[in-house]
């Protein structure tokens, strides 16, 4: 064998042994990539399942005594929960200032005279200052008066942290009877509950 025949022979031998490297290497790349590519699926799987949990509505219909409160309100007045014996009050407890959402929420349960025809009471809760949220009610045009919480009340319904704030109550709503008795309560992450909606709600929950 000449020495240019031995030469090309191994140039053909490092050539084969670099294509097979590269098939090796194409090989363990396309492992790597449909790997990253399925735990990819799986998390965006798991953030919506995850965003669809938490944006569901959690609802309970567990009676009990309704807490008693005195709240200096935006008109200079003070309520008590128990002023309203007689008659249904629904608390409104929401993020107030600077949640728009929460504003247009009251500002459309305002308009339904559903509500007042039927005897029922709503009472929006913020853990704002006057000031705060008047300016917000002002830009919304809502005319309720707003009862400003130092979060002892938020807490006490177990609306804190049920929102988007550790530390604010989220989009909830609480039921209290003619009587004094917590009969439904209900968080929607949403942002939103549409005034008929929530009329039905407290009807159907409201003792016979």
């Amino acid at each position: 064998m000449t020495s240019a025949t031995a030469a090309r022979k191994q140039r053909a031998a490092a050539l084969a042994q670099v294509r097979r490297d590269q098939d090796q290497h194409d090989r363990r790349r396309k492992i790597v990539i449909t790997t990253a590519s399925a735990a990819l699926v799986l998390l965006v799987i798991a953030v919506v399942a995850a965003a669809l949990l938490s944006s569901r509505e959690v609802t309970s219909t567990e009676a009990g005594p309704a807490p008693d409160f005195t709240l200096e309100s935006t008109d200079g007045s003070t309520v008590r929960l128990s002023d309203f014996r007689g008659s249904p009050v629904v608390l409104y407890f929401n993020e107030g200032a600077g949640c728009g959402s929460c504003l247009q929420q009251m500002g459309e349960i305002e308009k339904d005279p559903a509500f007042a025809d039927a005897g029922i009471t709503v009472l929006p809760i913020v853990m704002n200052t006057a000031e705060q949220i008047s300016a917000d009610m002002a830009t919304y045009g809502v005319t309720t008066p707003f009862l400003l919480d130092d979060g002892t009340v938020s807490e006490q319904y177990g609306t804190l942290g049920t929102g988007m704030h550790e530390g604010l109550p989220g989009h909830s709503f609480v039921l209290v009877d003619a009587d004094g008795t917590r009969r439904w309560s209900g968080n929607y992450p949403s942002m939103w509950l549409a005034p008929d909606d929530l009329l039905e709600q407290v009807q159907a929950n409201l003792p016979a």
